[in-house]
């Protein structure tokens, strides 16, 4: 256990940074793209974490992407991912993915899942989490992993999601090249708890539902904990079925 005093910054979602286009409504936790905080960069070694909705028909075109490790969570609907490395891939709730950036890497997503299963009834939003952190090592070989979670191993727990953590070497869905950080989630049912892990840097953030983090109170839908010196808090669920995602980090971008 550290011995350092434990801080929490909760950051309520209205105060997020949002971009709205025609077919993208988009909260960012951390500065992104036109909207910059110098104060307000990231986290631990989390430096993008963004809320987007994308309807239908439409998503982000052909764009390249260098040294970064890419983690993208479905909540709902499903995005289709194809790279100029020649993965493709429908992403969907439940399914980890993540793309490793490396050496450069170009790649598109969109809402067209329609278009491949040849059911145009379901043309609906997709709504996912994309959340960015930086790789161990630059100009890696750029790679793609996606590994499809078990409802019942998100249930009252959370499991990891993507980790390039040591201990978490047998039990992640999927490997990201950044040895001090592992991304986990949980889908809780009213009253369901689960405590955060014990690290130097934890991001929580409520994907959907409320909930009361002890010792912080409530927290709803798009709200955010950044956690320092965290000592294994207890996050449960309140009002309604929640789903969480939570960030351990053991090292600070520099």
């Amino acid at each position: 256990m550290s011995t350092q005093a434990t801080t929490v910054d909760v950051r309520r979602g209205g105060d997020r940074f949002h971009t709205t286009t025609s077919w993208l409504d988009s909260h960012h936790s951390f500065s992104f793209g036109q909207h910059y905080d110098p104060a307000d960069t990231h986290f631990g070694l989390l430096l993008v974490s963004n809320d987007d909705v994308v309807l239908p028909g439409t998503g982000f075109e052909t764009h390249p992407h260098r040294d970064m490790e890419i983690v993208t969570w479905v909540l709902d609907g499903a995005l289709v991912h194809q790279d100029s490395q020649g993965h493709s891939g429908v992403i969907y709730p439940g399914l980890a993915q993540r793309m490793t950036a490396g050496t450069g890497i170009l790649h598109s997503e969109k809402n067209d899942s329609w278009r491949l299963t040849g059911e145009p009834e379901h043309r609906d939003s997709v709504h996912f989490v994309q959340m960015w952190v930086p790789p161990d090592t630059a100009r890696l070989d750029p790679g793609y992993e996606q590994l499809e979670i078990a409802d019942v191993d998100l249930r009252g727990r959370l499991a990891v999601v993507a980790s390039g953590l040591e201990r978490d070497r047998d039990r992640a869905a999927i490997r990201i090249e950044q040895r001090a950080a592992s991304l986990q989630a949980a889908r809780l049912d009213p009253g369901d708890t689960v405590q955060l892990p014990m690290a130097p840097f934890v991001h929580l953030y409520v994907a959907r539902g409320a909930v009361d983090l002890e010792g912080s109170g409530r927290l709803d839908t798009g709200d955010a904990a950044r956690v320092a010196n965290a000592d294994g808090q207890r996050v449960t669920a309140v009002d309604g079925p929640a789903e969480v995602l939570v960030w351990e980090m053991h090292a600070l971008l520099r």
